[in-house]
Formats: structure tokens, C-alpha cells, sequence
């Protein structure tokens, strides 16, 4: 794409003048890249007339939610990891703008993380079993670093309430679906209600939970093991357990039906099947697991309502630069996905 061509969420001469008067090494000047990658906020690589690389992070131009987009607490998260937690790896944040007048949105821009992202089996055909072991036992190392933390110490002890997680998260899954409703889903209120009478108690407490921690949310080094964790922006204070269990829902097996990407890495033979990557999870942390179906339930159900989103968006066409299926096709998946949080629940 030239410099000339118009880019969705880049108001090309005011973002490079905001840019040459915030960021005094870039020279202009830039080019933009939107990533396609990811349903929700857009991401563009940007490069500077040295060939410097750096990311710019925005909400999606439209249909878009505040309370799930939101520019300036994503920055102050993966500021204060940056500042205060080198066991969980961050992106160097660089800047942040408040001011829509720039480019119709708030957006920051960040240290641009070069490495592996790990969005599909060809991404990780050569990777062998040991290269796959490692990059699965760092992802879940660092996971359980965050888990560890005191959001407190790291400046975020006031990022959510402290208690009552699972039970947020329904609340607020349920009132997105319903903020851009588009069609009525029966069976989305019906396991809502199910979920809601049969939260298993908090065990762990309550710490850092990123929301959606998964491979292609992290960039990996040259030793397979996790460089930086991305996409903060749905980060908040809850219950590990119900974190981790969210982040096994996108390890996919080979002989799974139905997953929660189109092509997930995980389903390549040399990569540990999920019961070898909760046991790597209770080794680091020294804590069981407990309420797994509960857990595999929420999770499907949970995944409709964002994939619910997703169609939302559609519809309304926002893409957020994700290249999807049909908007008929996603609106089948909501509810398969929904039955198997069904079938996990009988």
C-alpha cells in the first residue's frame, strides 16, 4: 500500500506531524501497515524514513465499545508491567495521544517486538517437539508470573474489583452481547443463567488476569521462549484459575471438531496435548486446578459472546482489519460454540 492510498484509522498528515513532534528519534517521512490481525482494536506497523519500526494501536473506526477499546488503560497497563515486572515481557510503550482530533481516536504507539507469532500450523511447521515443548513451557511460565503478582506493587491495584470474577465476566460478556445486539440467542440468557448458579469458589488469590493470553498474543524469540505479551485490553484484576482455564481453550489437539482459532499452531503432533500443559501449569505454580468443566463451559460460552461481537461488527462493517468468514458462516459458529457449552454443562 503507497503512502498516497487512503488507510482505514490513519489521518496520514496529522498522525505524522504528532509523531515528528512526540517522538524525537523517528524521522519522517512514515509508512503504515495495518496488521491484519485480530477482530477488535486496530494495530499498524509503522516505519520511519531510516527504516525504524515501531506499532501504533487504535480503537476500530467504527462499532465500536468504550468500555472494550479503551486506548489509555491499555497503555497505563503495559506501562506499568513495563515499569515494574521484567518477569512478565512488554513492549517498550512510547508514546500516547489523548486527543481524537488526530485520527478520530486516542492510540498509542509502542516498541515494535520483532520475533515469531505463532497464528497457525504453518507458522510452526518447523518446529520440532523440543522447540514446541520450550515455547509451551515459557508460555505458561510467564502466565503464571503474571498470576503471581501483586497488582498492588506494580501500580495497579485499583485496575478492577478484587473479587467475584467469573461472575464479572458474565455480567459483562452478557451486556456487550446486548450493546450491539443485532439478533436474539435463547440460548445465550439460558447459560448465562446456568453459569451464573454454579460458580466454583476462588482458590488462588486474586491477581493479574490478561483475558486473552494465547500464542498469537505473544511474540517468541529465536529460543522459542516468550520475548513480549500483546493485546492488554482486556486485562484486569481476577482469579488465575479462571485465566488459565480461558487460555487452554485456544490449545486446540489434532482431533478436536470444533476450535476457538480457524487454524490453530497447537494442532501440528509435536506440539503437548492440553492435559501436559495444565500439569506444566500446577508444576510452576504449586496449585491444583480444580472445576475443570465448569471452566470448559464458561469458556465456550464466553467465546460466543466475543465471536457474537465479532458478528456484530460485521454487520455493521467493521472488520477491525481481520480478514473472517461470511457474517451467515460466524453466526453459525456463535452457536455451536454456545452448544458445546451446552453439552459441557449436561
Amino acid at each position: 500500500m503507497s503512502e498516497e492510498q487512503p488507510l482505514k484509522g490513519i489521518e496520514r498528515e496529522r498522525v505524522t506531524q504528532w509523531l515528528a513532534e512526540t517522538l524525537p528519534r523517528a524521522a519522517p517521512p512514515f509508512t503504515f501497515r495495518l496488521i491484519a490481525a485480530g477482530g477488535s482494536n486496530l494495530t499498524y506497523r509503522v516505519e520511519d524514513a531510516h527504516g525504524g519500526a515501531f506499532i501504533l494501536r487504535r480503537p476500530p473506526v467504527a462499532g465500536a465499545l468504550a468500555t472494550a477499546h479503551d486506548m489509555g488503560r491499555e497503555w497505563r497497563i503495559m506501562h506499568a508491567l513495563g515499569a515494574h515486572a521484567p518477569q512478565v515481557p512488554v513492549p517498550a510503550m512510547l508514546a500516547f495521544c489523548d486527543d481524537p482530533a488526530v485520527t478520530g481516536a486516542p492510540f498509542y504507539v509502542m516498541e515494535f517486538v520483532d520475533g515469531l507469532i505463532l497464528r497457525d500450523r504453518a507458522g510452526a511447521a518447523d518446529m520440532d517437539v523440543a522447540a514446541c515443548r520450550a515455547a509451551m513451557r515459557s508460555l505458561v511460565a510467564t502466565q503464571a508470573a503474571l498470576h503471581t503478582l501483586d497488582p498492588a506493587a506494580v501500580g495497579l491495584g485499583d485496575l478492577g474489583k478484587h473479587e467475584g470474577y467469573v461472575a464479572r465476566q458474565l455480567s459483562r460478556w452478557r451486556r456487550q452481547v446486548e450493546a450491539s445486539k443485532t439478533r436474539d440467542l435463547p440460548l445465550l440468557g439460558q447459560l448465562h443463567e446456568r453459569l451464573g448458579a454454579g460458580i466454583p469458589p476462588e482458590t488462588r488469590r486474586p491477581g493479574l488476569a490478561h483475558g486473552d493470553y494465547r500464542f498469537d498474543n505473544t511474540v517468541l524469540g529465536p529460543d522459542h521462549r516468550v520475548r513480549a505479551v500483546l493485546d492488554w485490553e482486556l486485562c484486569t484484576i481476577g482469579d488465575p484459575v479462571a485465566d488459565f482455564f480461558w487460555s487452554l481453550m485456544y490449545w486446540a489437539e489434532p482431533e478436536d471438531e470444533i476450535s476457538f482459532l480457524p487454524d490453530p499452531p497447537t494442532r501440528l503432533p509435536q506440539f503437548p496435548r492440553r492435559a501436559e500443559v495444565v500439569a506444566c501449569y500446577e508444576e510452576i505454580t504449586g496449585q491444583a486446578l480444580p472445576h475443570a468443566a465448569f471452566y470448559t463451559a464458561f469458556g465456550w460460552w464466553k467465546q460466543a459472546c466475543i465471536v457474537e461481537g465479532v458478528y456484530a461488527r460485521l454487520v455493521k462493517g467493521a472488520s477491525g482489519g481481520m480478514k473472517t468468514a461470511p457474517p451467515e458462516q460466524v453466526a453459525r459458529i456463535v452457536e455451536r460454540y454456545l452448544e458445546r457449552a451446552a453439552s459441557a454443562l449436561a
